[in-house]
């Protein structure tokens, strides 16, 4: 088979010969058998400490029987302790679980808007669609300083049709002790216990090949009720799961001499392959020049979560087990032998001689009994002889106290870790500053677990960038969220928790102390607030904040006020339009009305000249000589000529005041 047509398989398996079926069962359980042996130490040891840490009391038959079997909670308080801070430090209560972070410049926002478009829609991922994800990592990080190591599986789960991230425990993912990393390891297997009705129901599905398992088997022996020492195996029914092997491995089954990676799903018992399916994506594959295949980047469903590296090398880290199970037992031993020290000193025995007269067997008495005796008071202390019984010795219950002190110092769990009040003379400095220095510890391993979840988050990351459904998320948060926002590198993607801050008072702290900076004047007033509110765990902060009032584009301010000075230059220009028009309206009012005034004196002027002449013609009637004609005449020329005189004067008089009244009209426009 070529390699494009092994990615398009649903079920490689189908197209595989039987010989070649029986091959790879064979491969796989024998690998898983031969990575589990190598850590049979480390599983044996798993055990000790779970039980340890449940405090799980086992009965005991030394040094009599019902002897007493105290289990100090050394390690179970650890690992509540680490728990307790470490839960809501990494899974804050605001819901903000997953940050996007802005790589490079951002001028026009745009990385802006798709980091928080991001971060909103992962965070609603994980607290709300992958149902089983706050559940789990809660019980991871219980398990996590017991057992030292755990592991979070991430991929996409096609029967719920969804992205899962589910835990598995230590001892269910099998993988050689002396392995380097998760990624170089040539094989993983992971130990499935299903029903026969799940088996069928995935062989419906077309996940599983058909095949006959017979009845599942159970090969743990469990301890009967009746008898603690007496074991028995538990009667199979139809509810006892088969034992399938989920091996994430190295296959050629192209046959080119280079083995691709696939995940294989093997029955235990009888080594039937169910399902083989590619670990690789198609851009994954390189291919050389030649067109062969140089290399093939599988893609990794596992997440490692560690609590301490491990000294020796080996793949799985080590918790408070190991560190805390060897004084733990210690502790144990010492107690019960103070307590049994007790018990023998309180209900004492010993010997009586055969001399003394009363009823052999069994005698007890009960406060304030007395019972009578056939023998003298000298006989009674000859015949009965108490064996010599130490009370709890006080060596042993100051070795318990420095052993407990030592368990404690080591797994900073001590009084004032754990609630307790210091002394009323301890300045509050002190004791933050023995809070901070007792939490190192705990800071470190945050910050292993923030760097796996980081890694748990960008595998969550390319998963988003194949199986994304916009329309089902844009239905759900209302958010234009797309495929296309997830094409950038997955490293962008971390925890929003903050792994340095290993306590809320810490973090409120450090948010007060950017209150007291602020009044410099150098931070942003609503991003200080913002850090105040988060740190109060407040679950909405920014519906507290007083948003403040978008700042006005200078482009767009500046084309706003060129456009009111325009608007106002044009008003300016349309009223002294108007004023101009009126004035001119007026002018040629005033010229009408002066013209008016002038016809009207020349028609009077017009009409004094004719009186004038007929009294001038009446009066050439009346003289008779010429001389008083010549006279008359005279005088009609010099008072013609003087009414001439006159007309001409009245005339410039009446341009000049209609000159005069035409300049006051006409006024310059102000500028």
């Amino acid at each position: 088979m070529k390699i494009q047509d092994l990615i398009s398989e649903v079920n490689i398996a189908e197209k595989l010969t039987q010989e070649q079926l029986v091959s790879i069962g064979d491969e796989v359980v024998t690998g898983y058998e031969t990575d589990d042996e190598s850590r049979k130490d480390w599983k044996d040891n798993l055990e000790k400490w779970t039980k340890m840490a449940l405090q799980i009391a086992e009965q005991k038959t030394f040094p009599w029987p019902n002897a007493s079997n105290i289990k100090f909670p050394l390690l179970s308080t650890a690992a509540m302790q680490f728990a307790a801070r470490a839960y809501p430090t990494l899974v804050p209560s605001d819901g903000k679980i997953v940050k996007c972070k802005i790589v490079g410049s951002d001028l026009d926002g745009e990385k802006t808007k798709r980091a928080i478009r991001i971060s909103k829609h992962m965070s609603y991922q994980v607290m709300e669609e992958m149902e089983e994800w706050d559940e789990e990592m809660d019980r991871l990080l219980i398990t996590l300083p017991i057992a030292g190591t755990v592991f979070k599986k991430t991929y996409y789960d096609p029967e719920k049709e969804r992205n899962v991230s589910c835990l598995v425990m230590p001892k269910d993912l099998v993988v050689n002790y002396w392995t380097k990393t998760l990624e170089d390891c040539e094989r993983t297997t992971e130990v499935h216990q299903f029903s026969k009705r799940r088996i069928e129901e995935k062989i419906r599905k077309g996940l599983y090949r058909k095949v006959t398992l017979g009845d599942p088997t159970s090969d743990d022996s469990i301890k009967s009720k009746s008898d603690p020492n007496e074991m028995r195996t538990p009667q199979d029914d139809s509810t006892t799961p088969y034992t399938i092997l989920e091996q994430h491995c190295f296959l050629d089954l192209d046959e080119d001499g280079y083995a691709e990676p696939y995940v294989v799903l093997v029955e235990l018992n009888s080594k039937e392959v169910l399902r083989i399916a590619p670990r690789f994506e198609a851009d994954g594959v390189k291919m050389g020049e030649d067109g062969e295949i140089v290399s093939i980047d599988p893609i990794e469903y596992y997440t490692k979560y560690s609590f301490f590296p491990n000294p020796d090398g080996g793949f799985y880290d080590i918790g408070f087990g190991r560190l805390l199970g060897p004084i733990n037992a210690s502790v144990d031993t010492l107690i019960n032998q103070l307590v049994d020290a007790g018990t023998i000193s309180n209900l004492q025995s010993g010997f009586i001689g055969k001399g003394l007269r009363i009823k052999m067997g069994d005698t007890k008495f009960t406060p304030g009994e007395w019972k009578a005796v056939n023998a003298t008071g000298q006989d009674i202390k000859q015949q009965v002889f108490p064996l010599p019984v130490r009370e709890p010795s006080q060596v042993l219950f100051k070795l318990l106290e420095l052993l407990s002190q030592s368990a404690q110092q080591l797994a900073s769990v001590a009084e004032i870790f754990v609630g307790k009040m210091p002394g009323q003379n301890t300045p509050a400095t002190t004791t933050m500053a023995s809070i901070e220095q007792g939490m190192k510890l705990f800071t470190a391993v945050y910050k292993r677990v923030y760097r796996s979840l980081a890694k748990e988050f960008q595998k969550l990351y390319k998963l988003n960038r194949i199986y994304l459904d916009p329309q089902v998320e844009l239905d759900i948060l209302d958010e234009p969220i797309q495929q296309s926002d997830y094409l950038g590198n997955e490293k962008e993607v971390i925890p929003s928790a903050d792994p340095t801050a290993a306590s809320q008072q810490e973090r409120l702290q450090k948010a007060q102390q950017l209150l007291q900076v602020m009044g410099l004047g150098t931070l942003n007033p609503m991003a200080v607030t913002q850090r105040l509110l988060e740190a109060l765990e407040e679950p909405a902060p920014e519906q507290l904040m007083q948003q403040p009032q978008p700042q006005p584009d200078p482009k767009a301010q500046a084309l706003q006020m060129k456009a009111q000075l325009d608007q106002q230059k044009a008003a300016m220009d349309s009223q002294m339009a108007e004023k101009k028009l009126q004035m001119e309206q007026s002018a040629e009012a005033n010229k009408a009305m002066i013209q008016k005034a002038l016809a009207q004196q020349e028609l009077q002027h017009k009409e004094q000249l004719a009186a004038l002449e007929m009294r001038v013609a009446a009066a050439k009637l009346q003289q008779s000589s010429v001389e008083g004609t010549q006279k008359v005449i005279q005088q009609h020329q010099d008072h013609q000529m003087s009414m001439v005189h006159k007309d001409q004067a009245h005339k410039m008089g009446m341009a000049h005041k209609a000159a005069q009244a035409k300049q006051k009209v006409k006024v310059k426009p102000n500028k």
